[in-house]
């Protein structure tokens, strides 16, 4: 299985390719849709790595660390292409769900996880509680 930071380096890429920016803070929400997307439409998670409840939403623990050098800056894309050995149809969800997260700000998409019971049922303050990949799939299964 892929890691997050394989994922995050796709998506990254994908964004530059785009025109879209991307913010460490944006990446997290993004990855925590792709995730969701894998869970749901093939049955199976896309990166290996615990999604975190942190203050401003789920995080991606090590993809954090890899880039909070950037701060709230968007950051550059170092790689090119499917370096990861995306198959075409699981490409076509990560390019889909960035398309869309792409009209949202970093923030529109904090409030957007903020409200929904993944995030809100495993976050308490300093803890960074891990959200479970069957609580990320039932919620998404039903909306």
């Amino acid at each position: 299985m892929r890691s997050a930071i394989e994922i995050a380096r796709y998506i990254i890429w994908y964004c530059a390719e785009n025109g879209f920016s991307v913010s460490n803070l944006k990446l997290q929400k993004i990855l925590y849709f792709v995730q969701a997307e894998f869970l749901v439409s093939i049955g199976r998670p896309c990166f290996s790595d615990d999604i975190e409840a942190w203050d401003f939403g789920p995080v991606v623990p090590v993809v954090y660390r890899e880039y909070k050098v950037y701060g709230s800056s968007n950051i550059p894309a170092f790689f090119v292409g499917n370096d990861v050995g995306l198959e075409d149809g699981e490409m076509e969800l990560v390019d889909g769900i960035v398309d869309v997260c792409a009209d949202y700000t970093a923030s529109e998409l904090v409030e957007i996880t903020h409200n929904q019971s993944p995030w809100r049922d495993n976050y308490a303050p300093r803890r960074n509680n891990v959200i479970s990949l069957d609580e990320i799939r039932d919620y998404f299964a039903e909306d």
